[in-house]
């Protein structure tokens, strides 16, 4: 936008960026004028330190490039003036109104909104910054199609974002010639995902760092294992020391179904949160926290902005609490929540952000302190008492949140019984294809009572049996619809249109009983 008062020498441009509110992007208008009076450069608009600190930048990226500031009063302001804006990457738009004062900026043309998203270097090169995934991201899910000049150096990673078309300039010199030449700056031409494709949008690893034939024996928990991934279904391993209970969890996240591109760009995203690189590939997080972490530390916190946790960071993967009674009461009762509702609310005076926790729970925990309440081989040396404090670490609302649980063997080192993880991912995409036939996204474990309504009928035999279990092991209301959730991945990895009795049966007997 341009606007013009000769009579009072003022020039009014605009362009538009965004900051992060949160977790979501706000579009901001970055607006210039130039007015008579003493030299000076104002940045307004309830700006932050990093933005105010961007005038020197501008400054020495345009002076590079052969750019006189004028005799005006240069004005910028961030709008709307009472939003917060915070980041670096306003650097690029400023020094666009600077330097292009007398030039048309509108290219809209009934194209979708163009976005300015970059930080100078002092010599005038366009830098990628950290918050311009999630900005890109966030901005694609609210107007569907957006255009965003930024960094040529993580326009890659960009185009990645189906409805984003990226432009990409390694210098204020290639910005302004953008915008007097628009066709000079070919968009980035996006890519695919680097993954097999088992059903359209869906997308698949098929690498096997850690192969389920290394874990030998353990058929039951093996079998649990795999319900477990196929149906993101927690689950719980008891056992005693060294029989594989952190083997099979640690080769859980292999073996899982496909991700969807919106959850690629989620995985993504997280991996950008930590300041890391986002891969983009179809391998889904797995989160190990140390008993000895902090509440803030698993479910997020921080004074003043709040901070994504553990459990925000495991969305799509495995979220897995080894020693499960060691870590504090406070943090097990507190994981309740997100367990069952699948979404963490984390509320601070300044903000509030709610983070998507669809994980697998996955625990595993010795039967008593010394580990070797179940041993065929050892002597335990823990008091009745000393095992009855150990397992009332644990509460029966927590554990009323688990589906599956399982008792290991001790180990044997003359079992054969071996199975690799191909074989098991194999099942597991059976399950997916079945449950993709009936029109059903969400994964079974995470299916809310209306949609267990819709995608797990029961015939009359079967609706017997359960309601022959829930009386004979005194089931909650929870327990029963978690029963129904397993029974219909027990089906689905039968390729089974209908649940039957004997998934029914096979589900409640790994339901937990005190």
């Amino acid at each position: 936008m341009e606007k013009t008062n000769s009579g009072q020498q003022t020039v009014l441009n605009s362009l538009r960026s965004a900051t992060l509110d949160g977790n979501r992007a706000r579009v901001v208008d970055v607006e210039a004028s130039f007015t008579k009076g003493l030299p000076s450069f104002t940045i307004v608009g309830l700006a932050s330190e990093s933005i105010k600190e961007s005038k020197e930048r501008v400054k020495s990226a345009l002076l590079c490039n052969g750019f006189k500031f004028p005799p005006l009063r240069i004005t910028i302001n961030l709008s709307p003036s009472d939003l917060r804006k915070e980041g670096s990457h306003f650097d690029l738009s400023i020094a666009l109104l600077i330097a292009l004062q007398q030039e048309n900026l509108s290219l809209e043309d009934n194209q979708p909104p163009l976005f300015i998203l970059g930080e100078l270097g002092l010599d005038g090169a366009v830098k990628e910054t950290q918050s311009t995934f999630p900005i890109v991201l966030s901005l694609v899910q609210e107007f569907g199609s957006v255009r965003i000049l930024a960094s040529k150096e993580g326009a890659g990673r960009l185009a990645k974002i189906p409805g984003a078309v990226i432009y990409g300039v390694g210098t204020l010199s290639e910005a302004q010639a953008f915008f007097r030449a628009p066709e000079v700056i070919a968009p980035e031409q996006p890519s695919d995902f680097d993954a097999h494709q088992p059903e359209p949008g869906y997308y698949v690893q098929r690498q096997y760092g850690k192969d389920f034939r290394e874990v030998v024996g353990q058929e039951r928990a093996k079998r649990a294992a795999l319900i477990a991934a196929a149906g993101m279904h927690n689950l719980l391993l008891n056992g005693s020391p060294g029989c594989g209970k952190s083997m099979i969890v640690q080769r859980l996240r292999e073996i899982m179904p496909p991700l969807s591109v919106k959850e690629i760009l989620s995985v993504a995203l997280l991996e950008n949160e930590e300041g890391g690189v986002p891969r983009f590939d179809a391998v889904r997080p797995f989160r190990q926290p140390h008993h000895s972490a902090t509440k803030a530390s698993i479910f997020g916190g921080g004074s003043r902005q709040a901070k994504m946790g553990e459990i925000a960071l495991a969305n799509a993967g495995v979220l897995f609490f080894d020693e499960l009674p060691h870590f504090p009461k406070t943090i097990l009762e507190a994981l309740r929540e997100p367990l069952e509702d699948h979404r963490l609310l984390i509320s601070r005076v300044n903000t509030k952000i709610a983070y998507d926790a669809k994980f697998l729970f996955a625990a595993a925990m010795n039967p008593c302190p010394c580990g070797n309440l179940l041993s065929r081989s050892k002597n335990c040396r823990c008091t009745e008492l000393e095992v009855q404090r150990y397992r009332n670490r644990l509460s029966e609302p927590f554990l009323d949140r688990i589906d599956l649980y399982v008792e290991m063997e001790e180990y044997d080192p003359k079992a054969t019984h071996r199975v690799d993880s191909t074989s098991l991912h194999e099942q597991v995409l059976t399950a997916f294809r079945q449950r993709h036939s009936r029109g059903q996204v969400e994964l079974n474990g995470k299916l809310d009572d209306r949609q267990i309504g819709t995608f797990c009928q029961l015939d009359r035999a079967t609706e017997e049996t359960l309601t022959q279990g829930v009386q004979r092991f005194n089931l909650s209301m929870r327990s029963r619809n978690k029963v129904i959730r397993i029974a219909r991945t027990i089906a689905d990895l039968a390729g089974r249109e209908k649940i039957i009795s004997a998934d029914i049966m096979e589900a409640l007997s790994y339901r937990y009983r005190s």
